[in-house]
């Protein structure tokens, strides 16, 4: 085994050296990036615990005129998705060393991003993440921008390789319209999230696909704005039009909340008389009555691999960034069954 390195002057290209891989790869392993095979990321750990080798931020940052701050265009963040996209990118951002500025927009206007970017522009930041969850954001537009800074798009299914990692929004609609229809319900009414999110589009587009395979059409198909208020509004016209449905397709669990409590209100026992299936698994959800069944997002996964993907951008910039899809899962709990059979 070749000598240990004084640790005072080890460097990433010693511990390269030693694992016998490229300085990328120790990169990519000192920022957990899942794409290093598990043999090569040993014989990285071992090499860095074998070399006593600890990046010096501070010297980085006089060699490399970075400053360890990484900065963040959020929309959106009252949400539970994106406020979640945040708060785990930011985690994952302190546990690698780095620091977070925010810069939050009211409003996806293109005027609103300029201004967010061109403000963590001139606070010299290393890389952006960006949490835009709408339809139409101009990645073009975007790197110009930004200019020589890297970043990457979270939860953006058109970014490509600017996309950090996205988690299927359509195969989270698809688990939930299945379930439903494999306990047997075939009036189904869907009650989507604002179709100017990718996310509530992209549901509705699982929805419909797994209806469409059944053989099965929607009863109806509403629009509300992630909230409560219009889960419960919504809910309560279909009761006013008197629409039959025995399933209950809600794009977030907010909204199936509100969808819930104006079921209860006209005596709709859930699930007997109604299925409800929601979307995000939010901590409370499963203390809904009854418990929700809903579709499990990885959040921390889904921040971990947008950061690695930044880092990698800013460590290493003419490595081509591999996007990451993540699959949701159903969460089966009470408020599901097969249907009461007409009398």
């Amino acid at each position: 085994m070749p000598p240990s390195v004084p640790s005072s002057r080890v460097t990433i290209h010693d511990v390269a050296r030693h694992a016998g891989v490229s300085h990328q790869t120790v990169s990519r392993v000192m920022n957990e990036h899942p794409s290093v095979a598990p043999s090569t990321r040993q014989k990285v750990q071992q090499a860095i615990h074998t070399l006593h080798y600890q990046p010096n931020l501070a010297a980085r940052t006089l060699v490399t005129q970075r400053t360890s701050t990484l900065g963040i265009v959020g929309f959106g963040l009252l949400y539970y998705g994106p406020a979640q996209m945040m708060l785990n990118i930011e985690q994952a951002a302190r546990n690698r060393g780095y620091s977070v500025t925010l810069a939050s927009i009211p409003e996806l206007r293109e005027a609103e991003i300029e201004r967010a970017l061109l403000d963590l522009r001139r606070q010299n930041v290393d890389g952006i993440i960006m949490i835009t969850p709408l339809k139409g954001v101009d990645t073009d537009r975007i790197r110009a921008v930004c200019g020589a800074i890297p970043f990457v798009l979270v939860d953006a299914p058109d970014a490509g390789s600017l996309s950090g990692a996205t988690i299927d929004q359509k195969a989270g609609g698809h688990l939930a319209a299945q379930h439903l229809i494999a306990l047997g319900h075939e009036r189904i009414a869907l009650l989507c999230g604002p179709q100017r999110w990718h996310d509530a589009r992209l549901r509705l587009d699982g929805w419909t696909e797994a209806l469409n395979e059944a053989g099965l059409r929607p009863v109806t198909v509403l629009e509300g704005d992630w909230t409560a208020a219009s889960g419960f509004g919504l809910t309560q016209e279909l009761l006013a039009a008197r629409t039959s449905f025995t399933g209950l397709l809600v794009g977030n669990d907010q909204m199936a909340l509100g969808a819930l409590w104006a079921l209860h209100e006209r005596g709709v026992s859930v699930p007997r008389d109604v299925s409800i299936v929601g979307f995000d698994d939010i901590p409370e959800s499963r203390f809904f009555h009854p418990p929700l069944t809903t579709v499990r997002q990885d959040f921390a996964t889904l921040g971990a691999l947008s950061l690695a993907t930044l880092l990698e951008a800013i460590e290493s910039p003419d490595t081509t960034p591999q996007p990451h899809v993540l699959k949701p899962e159903i969460l089966i709990r009470a408020s599901t069954t097969t249907p009461t059979p007409s009398p």
